[in-house]
């Protein structure tokens, strides 16, 4: 459980994974703001901070690289962690190498996914603390 309230970005374009995510982030006491866009995405992005941001793959705007990379470009300092049903191997490394922090494949189990999620965010905490 997280000692204050975070804020997480849950971006996918399907309505009941925003949704289910949202239900199980809240229960953990994160603050989730959802977006189904990479222009939503991008929106928010920009006007609110974040402690992590929580990707999907494929938008009618776009993919989660062409997110990545433009959050970063952007200075976008939050850990990215692609939670998609892409499993190839290429397209993973890809994600990895536009600067996302991890990639878990749907479905994951709720204490996996809630596992990774803490750990990122728990890492960012720390870097910056030095």
């Amino acid at each position: 459980m997280p000692e204050s309230r975070r804020r997480i970005l849950c971006v996918d374009d399907d309505i009941d994974t925003r949704e289910m995510i949202d239900a199980l982030l809240t229960l953990q006491g994160y603050e989730v703001i959802q977006a189904r866009s990479i222009s939503e995405a991008l929106s928010h992005a920009v006007s609110t901070t974040f402690d992590m941001i929580l990707l999907d793959w494929i938008f009618e705007d776009g993919t989660g690289i062409d997110l990545c990379t433009k959050l970063k470009q952007l200075g976008v300092s939050a850990p990215i962690l692609f939670y998609s049903g892409v499993t190839d191997q290429a397209n993973i490394q890809s994600a990895l190498d536009v600067g996302a922090q991890g990639f878990l494949v749907k479905p994951v189990d709720s204490k996996d996914l809630l596992r990774h999620l803490e750990r990122l965010v728990q890492n960012r905490d720390e870097t910056s603390e030095t």
